[in-house]
């Protein structure tokens, strides 16, 4: 079944049980897809409504850091319930392990040596991660594993 087709059900079954706060988030994230579709003047692929999902997330991310930072336990709450919907919706992450055997595959195939070479690192990581990791952790390790490369 389609994402698209997945929220749409599950945003009648928000609007049944009276869930106002799903249902906001539903109305939400199928605004965010139609503004992709009105921007690229045509129906979107799986992975463009995936790309659309992968950036509502990192919203959600960022915002609860901020809120955590406000000492605003009440919005981190609404932030976090509104994630775990969200990424129920991506593709399952990938460990933490199986990102760093990604980066150290890319680091041999691009002869990368130093944090210097992080862009020839990441360049070839995300496409691999796209949607399945966040793009802040991707960084991350490859920073770490590039300083490390150069002890």
């Amino acid at each position: 079944m389609s994402l698209l087709k997945r929220i749409d059900e599950d945003l009648v079954k928000a609007l049944k049980n009276r869930e106002q706060d799903k249902v906001t988030l539903f109305r939400g994230l199928k605004s965010d897809i139609k503004y992709k579709k009105i921007e690229k003047n045509e129906e979107l692929a799986e992975e463009e409504i995936l790309a659309v999902l992968s950036a509502a997330a990192k919203r959600r991310r960022d915002s609860i850091e901020q809120f955590k930072a406000g000492n605003r336990q009440d919005l981190v709450d609404k932030e976090t319930f509104e994630l775990n919907i969200i990424t129920g919706y991506l593709p399952e992450q990938l460990s933490e392990d199986k990102l760093r055997d990604l980066i150290g595959e890319a680091i041999k195939k691009t002869g990368a040596d130093s944090p210097a070479k992080m862009g020839l690192v990441m360049k070839e990581v995300m496409p691999a991660t796209k949607g399945k990791a966040d793009g802040k952790l991707v960084n991350r390790l490859v920073n770490e594993m590039l300083s490390k490369a150069t002890d």
